[in-house]
């Protein structure tokens, strides 16, 4: 009986230890592109033809992230400025100088469950993966 039992205990926990790495990188190459696709969407959006972050901007950006495996309608953007100016209205461009701030949120939808075999507490479902820049407009009028 005590060999079964430590048996299993040793199974378990090569198993968590085989799957464990696996998981731990899906996040960190979330959060990579996650903060890619921020990056490309400030340089684009505060170059010098631009000024903003619209919603067109936006939706491109979700569906490539969707390309990758993520779910679109649960990404989250928030587009600000320094000067508190609305930093995404194509008709009205920040100009040269005004920070433009971009922040892209996702859940990490149930991806570490498995934590709770070992007694580890995994994120809350409110917890998000984020990943957020800023850059200075180049847009002159």
């Amino acid at each position: 009986m005590k060999q079964i039992l430590v048996f299993l205990l040793f199974a378990a926990m090569f198993c968590w230890l085989m799957f464990s790495p696996v998981y731990k990188h899906v996040v960190v190459i979330r959060q990579a592109l996650l903060q890619q696709e921020v990056d490309y969407l400030l340089e684009v959006g505060a170059s010098g033809r631009y000024g903003y972050i619209d919603g067109a901007m936006v939706n491109d950006s979700k569906s490539r992230l969707e390309q990758r495996g993520f779910t679109a309608s649960l990404l989250s953007y928030s587009v600000v400025s320094t000067s508190g100016a609305e930093a995404d209205q194509a008709s009205r461009p920040l100009p040269r100088g005004v920070g433009i701030q971009l922040t892209i949120r996702y859940p990490y939808e149930g991806m570490m469950d498995i934590d709770r075999l070992i007694g580890l507490a995994p994120p809350s479902s409110s917890d998000t993966l984020s990943a957020s820049g800023m850059k200075m407009s180049e847009y002159v009028p």
